[in-house]
């Protein structure tokens, strides 16, 4: 009985970190244009690009980056996974491909887009390790103001 309350506790702490990623990109388009809120499009690689698990880790998981991002942006991650454990369904990846032809022709990885809700891009940019999760909020607005 301990332990499965114990277990309770921490999937109940880890929902309150957790953030609101937009499971398709029409969801997210449809909330930006609810709520007014500009659309942060991540392009990553989340099981094999060590800047895209960097960032994860450093910036977006962040008690800070998570709470602002909450009121101020709707979140949408374009993931392109390589192990097959990870793989996503055929129609999710082909939606990430055609996101990715638009938005990331370069092909960088991490590249993070920021959208108005009309869906003209306001700004790009990518990972830098020495940012602070408040100095990688500012760069986002300041694509925005």
């Amino acid at each position: 009985m301990r332990q499965l309350l114990i277990i309770l506790g921490c999937m109940f702490m880890g929902s309150l970190q957790a953030q609101n990623w937009q499971d398709s990109f029409e969801d997210a388009l449809a909330l930006a244009k609810d709520q007014d809120k500009p659309i942060v499009l991540v392009f990553s690689g989340s099981d094999w690009c060590g800047p895209c698990i960097r960032l994860k880790r450093s910036i977006l998981e962040t008690e800070d980056f998570i709470s602002y991002a909450d009121s101020h942006y709707v979140l949408y991650n374009a993931d392109f996974p390589r192990k097959k454990k990870n793989q996503l369904s055929e129609d999710k990846l082909n939606n990430n491909k055609s996101l990715f032809a638009e938005y990331n022709p370069k092909g960088y990885f991490p590249l993070v887009v920021v959208l108005d809700k009309d869906q003209m891009v306001l700004g790009k940019t990518g990972f830098d390790r020495r940012a602070s999760p408040k100095d990688y909020i500012d760069l986002l607005d300041g694509f925005i103001k």
